[in-house]
């Protein structure tokens, strides 16, 4: 019972910022962006689609990477106990996420960033810095124009 009360109460970022909504003022400023979904988010906690309709209501232009349900070989701590596999799995992601064109990558998930940025020359952001700039913040610090 205290672990399902818990698990009731646990929400992902993207989830509480659809409960409280965007402000109207925001901007995406003509930014192309693919979204990559972690394994966690998408088939953990089966959200599909939050992040991306923030993303889309934020302004920014989404650019869908093909078989979205595909790993990067993060997966918690996999790319350490399982190299291998987790480098060919990154290495397909990498390829699929290379071929668009795009601004940004965004995640929701810093295992997936850190997986994702090691050797994709695209900038790879969590979708919050995102929404965060649409919001007058500032631009990602990795994004290189």
């Amino acid at each position: 019972e205290p672990a399902q009360r818990i698990t009731s109460l646990a929400k992902d970022i993207a989830e509480v910022i659809e409960e409280v909504g965007l402000p109207e003022s925001t901007t995406g400023r003509d930014v192309r962006v693919a979204y990559h979904p972690p394994c966690s988010l998408l088939h953990g906690q089966k959200i599909d689609g939050t992040p991306e309709s923030l993303l889309g209501l934020a302004g920014f232009a989404l650019v869908p990477i093909a078989a979205k349900h595909f790993c990067c070989g993060s997966a918690g701590i996999y790319n350490l106990v399982q190299p291998d596999i987790a480098d060919q799995l990154k290495s397909q992601r990498q390829t699929a996420i290379e071929a668009l064109s795009v601004d940004y990558v965004a995640t929701g998930n810093i295992g997936c960033q850190q997986q994702l940025q090691s050797g994709l020359t695209k900038p790879v952001v969590h979708m919050v810095e995102l929404l965060d700039w649409a919001m007058g913040g500032s631009e990602p610090a990795s994004h290189e124009r």
